[in-house]
């Protein structure tokens, strides 16, 4: 389009010259001086003008119209389109040279629309007034019409190019440019009559035309200020109220439409920053076209931020400012700050949003594997089993990794973390279609099998599905136990499954967990890698969970915890030396109880193994007490189990039980077992340490059945050896056995500490334990375990026997 108005203008102005250059004799100048007079007063008009924003493009709003109807007068009429063309582009190009803003063809296409309005004006003009005189009311009315054919062609142009170039709707320019235009085209014709009359009548006058001009000046440009001061608040109130409150997106997509429209911008860039990093977006002004709209204007960057927290940075390049810049200013920084709160808004939506998708997810999925929890598992389980038929056979797998505390402990948390990753990824790759997979402990998996299908016999009768369950459980073994990669260190682990299976209709899948569970369990007990659960299992555990209540209610009563102390005498004299206190259990209905059955059940139980404890070190005090105040001065021997010796309070706990029994620590000896003296666990030496520091003896219990007897005795000091009665029993047949008991003694005798010989039962043993010079014993041979109120008289009696005691005993002499 610009090179077509160029092109008509360009032609119409030389035909113009190309007409007569005659002017009327009541013409006040001649038609040289008259063009030169055109020229000059369109450049002067231009240079002069004013503009005001139309959208994202600009209007200019000169004293063209005056300068039209003076040039008509003073130049012959074919003349001025060439004039005005030529004027104007002067004009331009100078302004263009001021502000480097115009290029020449955009300078081309404005002196071009200028010469086709000059040429349109010039034609209804002539028509209008003929031969009227200049001053007559006829020419007068004739410049009015040439004057507005002037506007109508000239903002004809400017808005089909804005509309063409999508600046602004076509109907907006017009209601915009009429109320801008109006009042500056009536003043342009009132000043244009006046320069006329004022040249042809009183060339005086024209001397005050300047100061009017100056005050008209002033005036439009205050009105067109006001107007696109107010134009743009309404179109900023307006864009700010529909930012949307919806993702981060699509407030940046409005924000920068709106920038666009509300200052009319070339381009803007909004810089968003969050804890995500930086995020760039940008949008330049639509129909934008460098030949006719020219480089960027100025650019305005204002940051954005929220109670003082920065959310980003906006950009805004002006096409060309009409405002002062500091209202540029201010107004792009009130737009920022509205900006920022929306971003900030959307961010904390997003927030919210991803923590709700979170919270759900956590409801229902493991945060750290992806897979199902065991919530999720037991819900979605227990639907599945109500929809299938009561027959179908399911299969529950429970998986367990052995020995994950170690790899914590090893490589850290974060490299168990990444270990677990890996069998849960190894576990879904095996999973098949139906199948729910779920983490349901710190290192339990499950795979629930909706579908298991059983063999049939010969006669097509369905047999058991545990064999398929049993296939897949070893499928996991074999594909877990395969060397994986964590952080770069490749190793392999071992792992126990549970294999539960049931027709559908039976159990729900909170029963089968519990089935898988107790099926894991004797798994890791029997140190296999597939276990199947089986019914006994359920009354092993029942009585196990039974007992739990039962020991309670024993701790609650006198008379059903109890001690069977049992002496260990000098093997030359049989004169005491010690008591072992052997717990027992008088269980109200199943009878008399040893440890075996129920010690395993206080270990669980962290609260009634502390109670458990204190009970026996009070029994075993009072004992002592007794044969203390009955003359026989040897301490009690009380068997330490594992759970104690990694309890930090366990020391004082025997403190205080010394201090209600009034009992020096002499009175006590600790018996622990080597697997639990040589633990790795540093609680145990800190433990062992303060007990020895409060005065307390420490004897080790069947020493030379561990896997460091000799380690032991330096890295945790005793004062008493204990051998196990399994090589007391075969020293006589055994050579081997016989050199570990005469190992022992030598060993006691080097270091200083007290050696007894367990399991005694015979007097050929006795003999051969005096021929190795063991000083102790303890067995049947002396004395067996008798309640508390007979250990004063056995004690007693052996204690006075000892002092004629001149002859081994025979077995029949026992006590």
């Amino acid at each position: 389009m610009a090179f077509s108005v160029a092109g008509a203008a360009v032609l119409i102005a030389v035909l113009g010259v190309l007409l007569p250059a005659g002017l009327p004799a009541d013409r006040p100048l001649s038609p040289v001086a008259g063009v030169a007079l055109v020229v000059a007063l369109v450049a002067a008009g231009q240079l002069a003008r004013l503009r005001f924003r139309l959208g994202r493009g600009f209007v200019s709003v000169s004293w063209g119209e005056a300068a039209f109807i003076i040039g008509f007068v003073v130049a012959p009429p074919g003349y001025l389109p060439a004039a005005t063309l030529v004027g104007a582009f002067a004009a331009w190009a100078l302004l263009s040279w001021w502000d480097s803003h115009r290029n020449l063809a955009e300078m081309t296409h404005l002196a071009a629309s200028q010469s086709l309005g000059a040429a349109g004006a010039t034609l209804v003009t002539t028509l209008v007034s003929g031969d009227a005189a200049v001053l007559s009311p006829r020419m007068s009315a004739a410049l009015v019409a040439g004057a507005l054919t002037y506007l109508l062609v000239t903002f004809g142009l400017a808005t089909l190019t804005l509309t063409l170039h999508r600046d602004a709707p076509a109907r907006q320019i017009l209601v915009r440019a009429s109320y801008a235009k109006v009042p500056m085209f009536v003043g342009n014709v009132a000043v244009g009559l006046g320069a006329v009359h004022a040249l042809v009548g009183r060339p005086l006058w024209l001397l005050a035309f300047a100061p009017g001009l100056w005050l008209l000046q002033r005036t439009y440009r205050f009105h067109l200020r006001a107007e696109e001061e107010r134009r743009m608040w309404e179109a900023f109130s307006a864009a700010t109220a529909t930012l949307p409150g919806g993702t981060e997106a699509e407030v940046v997509r409005a924000g920068l439409g709106a920038a666009l429209e509300v200052f009319g911008a070339r381009r803007v860039e909004i810089e968003v920053r969050d804890q995500d990093g930086e995020r760039g977006y940008a949008q330049d002004g639509p129909g934008q076209d460098n030949a006719i709209a020219g480089l960027p204007g100025p650019a305005i960057t204002r940051s954005m931020a929220v109670a003082g927290e920065t959310v980003g940075e906006l950009t805004v390049w002006l096409a060309e400012p009409t405002l002062p810049a500091p209202r540029d200013e201010a107004a792009i920084s009130a737009f920022g700050d509205v900006l920022a709160g929306a971003l900030h808004d959307a961010a904390t939506r997003a927030r919210v949003a991803e923590l709700e998708e979170q919270s759900t997810r956590d409801l229902t999925q493991d945060r750290l594997t992806g897979l199902l929890n065991r919530t999720t598992l037991l819900a979605q389980g227990d639907r599945l089993l109500r929809s299938f038929d009561r027959r179908r056979s399911v299969a529950l797998l429970l998986l367990d990794i052995n020995d994950f505390r170690e790899v914590n402990g090893t490589l850290g948390h974060r490299h168990g973390d990444e270990l677990l990753r890996e069998v849960a990824d190894r576990l879904s790759e095996l999973a098949r279609d139906g199948e729910l997979v779920a983490r349901t402990g710190d290192d339990e998996f499950a795979l629930l099998i909706p579908v298991v299908a059983g063999l049939t016999d010969s006669g097509a009768r369905a047999l058991s599905p545990l064999p398929m369950a049993l296939r897949r459980a070893r499928e996991l073994v074999e594909h877990l136990i395969r060397p994986m990669e964590v952080s770069g260190v490749r190793l392999a682990v071992e792992v126990a499954v549970g294999v539960a299976a049931t027709p559908a209709g039976r159990a729900d899948l909170g029963e089968l967990v519990r089935r898988a569970s107790l099926a894991l369990h004797q798994a890791k007990r029997q140190q296999v890698s597939v276990s199947v659960f089986d019914a006994s299992q359920d009354a092993v555990t029942t009585d196990g969970l039974a007992l739990l209540a039962e020991l309670q209610d024993a701790l609650a009563t006198d008379d059903q915890i109890m001690l069977n102390l049992q002496p260990a005498v000098d093997l030359v004299t049989a004169a005491p030396t010690g008591v072992e206190a052997l717990v027992r259990w008088k269980h109200p209905r199943r009878g008399q109880l040893s440890p075996n059955e129920f010690i395993p059940a206080v270990e669980h139980s962290a609260e009634l193994h502390t109670a458990f404890t204190a009970r026996v070190l009070d029994l075993a005090l009072s004992a002592a007490g007794s044969w203390h105040a009955a003359g026989v001065d040897v301490p009690v021997s009380v068997n330490v189990s594992a759970r104690s010796l990694l309890d930090p309070g366990f020391p004082a706990q025997v403190a205080e039980a010394l201090r209600r029994h009034r009992a020096p620590a002499s009175y006590l000896v600790l018996e622990i077992t080597e697997s639990v003296a040589v633990s790795e666990e540093r609680i145990v030496d800190e433990v062992l340490a303060e007990l020895r520091d409060h005065g307390i003896q420490l004897s080790l219990d069947d020493f030379g059945t561990g896997y460091s007897s000799l380690a032991i005795v330096t890295r945790a000091p005793v004062d008493e050896i204990k051998i196990d009665r399994s090589f007391v029993d075969h020293m006589i047949e055994s050579t081997a056995a016989e050199a570990v008991v005469r190992g022992a003694v030598e060993l006691g005798a080097r270091l200083g500490v007290r050696v007894v010989a367990e399991g005694v039962e015979t007097t050929e043993q006795r003999a051969a334990l005096i021929a190795l010079k063991c000083p102790t014993a303890q067995g049947y041979h002396f004395c067996k375990p008798m309640p508390a109120d007979r250990i004063v008289g056995a004690l007693t009696q052996l204690a006075e026997a000892a002092l004629d005691n001149i002859r081994p005993l025979r077995a029949d002499d026992a006590v």
